[in-house]
Order: C-alpha cells, then structure tokens, then sequence
C-alpha cells in the first residue's frame, strides 16, 4: 500500500482515515453546529475551498497526492463511502431540524454527524479537481461531463453551506393589525421585514360522513374499520349495519333553535354554524324507526347525535379540511403593499421569503380569526436550482449524442 501507483486500495485507506477522524471529533467535540457557518464564515469557506482546489491543481505535477486525487480510483473509493453513509442516513429514523440526536453517536441527526460531513467534503474537493483537470484539456465533447460534475459540486457546496442561511419561521396573523414577529423552532422571536395582516381565512371542507358509535365503549362500529356514509350532493340514503339511512334534510351553516324540549335546526349563515342534518334510521326488519338532528357541533354549539337503541347511537364526526387559504395584506420595507391568497403547496415569494399556509386554529374550524404561517428564506437556493438545471441539461445532451452516435454507427 501507499506505492505508486497509488489505486484502489490507497483510497478506500484514505476515507476510513476520514471517517476515523470524523468519528473522534463527534466524540470529542460533539455535532457541528451548522449556525456557526452562517454569513459571511460560510462565504469565507466556499473561497478556501476554490482556492485550496486550484492550488492543489496547480501543484499537481509537483505533489502526487493531488494528482492521485484526481484520478478515478480516488472517485470511485469516495463515492462508495457517500453511498454507504447516505444509505445509512436513509435507513435511521432522522430528528428534526434543531433537536438533539436521538442515539449517543449521532446518526440520527446525520446532517451535523462529522464522518457524514468530512467524506461529503473529501468527494466535493475530488470532484472540483476532476473537473479543473477536465477543464485543462476541454473539448466539446466534454459538454455533458462537466455540466454533470460541474452541476453536482454545485448542489454539494451550496446545500451544505447555505444551510447555515436557511431560515424557517412560522408567524400567527390575524385581522387586528400587521404582524412582523415570527419564531423558529426553539421560540426564538426575529423581527422581519415584511409585515402581514389577515384579511379573511376560508376552509373548503369534504362533505360530511355518518357512522355509528357504541353507547357502552364511545368507539365507532366496527371499530377497526368503522362504516361511514358519505353525504355528497348525490346521496339521499344508504346502510350502516342493520340500518336504513335516508337523508330527509340539509343544512351546510345550521344554528339550534331550542323550543321546549326540541331541538330544530335553521340557516344561519353565522360565526360558529355547523353542519346539520335532518335523518330518518330504519332497523333491517322496520320495527324501529328514529328521526332527528345530527350534528357535527362547532365551537359555539354542541355536537348532537341521534340514539337509535341502547347500544347504539347515529353521529356525525367532525368534517375534513379539504383546502384552507389565507387573504392577506402585505407590506414591504421598501413601501410594496400587497394583497394575495396563500393555501397549502401554494406559497407566495417576496423579498427573497416564501410564505406557505401552515395551520389555523383548529378550534375554530371554518371560522379562524387567525393563521399561522411559514416564512422561509434561503439565499443559496438559486445555486442549488442551478446545479440540478445543469445536471438535467447535462443528462439530456448525453442521451442525445448517445442516440446521434448510434444512427452514425448505422
């Protein structure tokens, strides 16, 4: 070993001796604390390493160990290291961003593990010198290579360093006034640029559901796999068990009305209606026959079921959030106001932040007065988009060329 020619088993030597080290700093000093990187030691780094990589280059001819790292041998041993340890990040359940590791090593919080970062780091500082000995003798046919590699270094690099400048922030708006605080995950308020006040908050809902509850337990039946009736516009009756449901009437936004010891339901398309549905139930052999209200209840007004025997009862469970979108009011430092809709999967960019609909007062339901919203900014995302389009680019002009040379070999 360590005889020039240095090949495959020089490198599988060298990123173990990586890895041991690694493994000694998460022992000694603990997991890397990725904040520490944050602008401009980040900016910094990503400079020593152009620098380092150049002059590794250029001292190429004089140092054989920069050579040897340019070679495939030392790609190939690299490469089957990240495989490795990125598998193994796969396969361990992983903590949130922010929490403490769940086992004494640390793999389960990998993205601060130091033998995960220093063998991404040993593959990216090959990668950058295969590229620049790539580039000494480049030729068009070199296209899809360095786009690939080039691509590649890109999202290694800026993903790892521009973690640091992520950051990811949830605010609670409401209808009173602007909000311009927002809290990460420890609880940490930062002040932001960009205020937002809610306008008006919507929750399209899927249709309601029946089923059946035991009286004794409180469990639906089955209570594995409970039975429901979905009450779309089409439905008008169905079966839950041994009972006959028909649907006698409907009311989306329903409040009681209590005379005596009824209990009616009328429109009223006020802060805390609820969904109320008038039923007729018929047992298989039609010698019992209930009719009433069920309700699926809301903050102001109680559920209401309707008790078909002793043992069980017809209820309505509460209703599903299909879409919830955000109307908001949002004012820039630089003196932008702006009015738009942000719903789940649906955010809204300004100012270099993404605001994503996150949750709303669950108690509240349909008649939130407030929402709470995620703001996210990283800085270095456009480099990494950039490296993926390059890897795609260089993908498509491999397959094109490869197809090219085939119909020339014909």
């Amino acid at each position: 070993m360590w005889v020039r020619p240095r090949k495959l088993k020089e490198g599988f030597a060298t990123s173990g001796g990586l890895l041991a080290i690694g493994t000694m700093l998460q022992l000694g000093i603990g997991a890397i604390d990725w904040k520490a990187f944050a602008f401009p030691v980040n900016v910094i780094i990503l400079t020593l390493f152009i620098v380092i990589a150049l002059a590794a280059h250029a001292l190429r001819h004089r140092v054989y160990a920069f050579r040897y790292m340019s070679t495939s041998d030392a790609a190939v041993t690299a490469l089957a290291y990240v495989v490795t340890i990125t598998a193994i990040m796969g396969l361990t359940r992983q903590v949130p961003d922010g929490q403490q590791a769940a086992d004494p090593a640390g793999i389960t919080r990998m993205l601060s593990f130091w033998p995960f970062v220093l063998t991404y780091v040993w593959m990216a500082f090959i990668l950058a010198l295969v590229i620049l000995r790539r580039a000494t003798t480049f030729h068009f046919r070199d296209i899809p290579f360095m786009l690939n590699h080039l691509g590649l270094l890109l999202v290694l690099v800026c993903a790892t360093l521009g973690s640091s400048d992520m950051r990811r922030l949830t605010m609670t708006v409401g209808h009173d006034s602007p909000e311009w605080r927002a809290a990460d995950a420890m609880g940490n308020i930062t002040r932001l640029p960009i205020a937002i006040r809610l306008k008006h908050f919507t929750i399209d809902e899927y249709p309601p559901k029946l089923m059946l509850l035991d009286n004794k337990t409180g469990l639906p039946i089955p209570a594995k796999k409970p039975q429901t009736l979905l009450l779309d516009s089409t439905f008008h009756g169905g079966q839950l068990q041994d009972w006959h449901i028909t649907l006698l009437k409907k009311i989306e936004l329903a409040a009681p009305i209590v005379t005596g010891d009824t209990t009616r339901y009328v429109h009223r398309p006020s802060s805390g209606a609820t969904c109320a549905v008038l039923v007729k139930a018929s047992s298989a052999n039609g010698q019992r026959v209930k009719t009433g209200w069920v309700t699926c209840g809301s903050y102001m007004y109680p559920y209401q079921l309707l008790a078909l025997d002793s043992k069980e009862s017809l209820v309505m469970p509460g209703r599903e959030p299909q879409r919830f979108v955000s109307t908001v009011d949002i004012h820039t430092k630089t003196g932008r106001n702006i009015e738009t809709k942000i719903e789940v999967n649906k955010p809204f960019e300004v100012d270099g932040w993404n605001i994503y609909q996150l949750n709303y007062d669950t108690q509240m339901g349909r008649w939130s007065d407030t929402s709470t919203l995620e703001l996210v900014t990283d800085p270095w995302q456009p480099a990494v988009y950039t490296g993926i389009i390059m890897m795609l680019l260089g993908a498509v002009y491999t397959f094109v060329t490869a197809q090219r040379r085939k119909e020339d070999e014909r």
